[in-house]
């Protein structure tokens, strides 16, 4: 079972518009993805301009790839390292914490993407 950073079963994070590294509706990846498209990020217009100034245009559309483009509201499956370079810069997009692999705890706390979590848990 490929497990989320709650410690729960990784949920879906987007199938309209589809996602995942390997295009099945997940942020699962594997040995072949060095940029870990790990992180179920909830695209706002200030990270996709962020995202756009630091090379990676996801807001137009590619036909010839299949990519329609992004738009806010979008959920899409990020690179671990750019939702750690915007939070850096102040421009990290909300993350759906269900459909976020836990491998990204390796890289950012619990704490943190709990912050950012639309569907923030009740800790007790």
């Amino acid at each position: 079972m490929t497990t989320n950073v709650l410690g729960q079963k990784l949920q879906p994070c987007s199938f309209d518009p589809l996602t995942g590294y390997f295009r099945d509706g997940c942020c699962t990846h594997d040995q072949n993805d060095p940029g870990q498209h790990i992180v179920c990020a909830v695209m706002s217009e200030q990270f996709l301009t962020f995202s756009k100034l630091a090379g990676n245009d996801l807001s137009t559309p590619r036909p010839e790839y299949g990519f329609v483009g992004l738009k806010p509201g979008d959920r899409w499956c990020l690179c671990a390292r750019r939702w750690l370079q915007a939070l850096q810069k102040g421009a990290a997009p909300k993350i759906v914490l269900a459909a976020t692999h836990e491998e990204i705890l390796d890289l950012i706390s619990l704490e943190t993407l709990v912050e950012y979590g639309i569907d923030r848990p009740v800790f007790e």
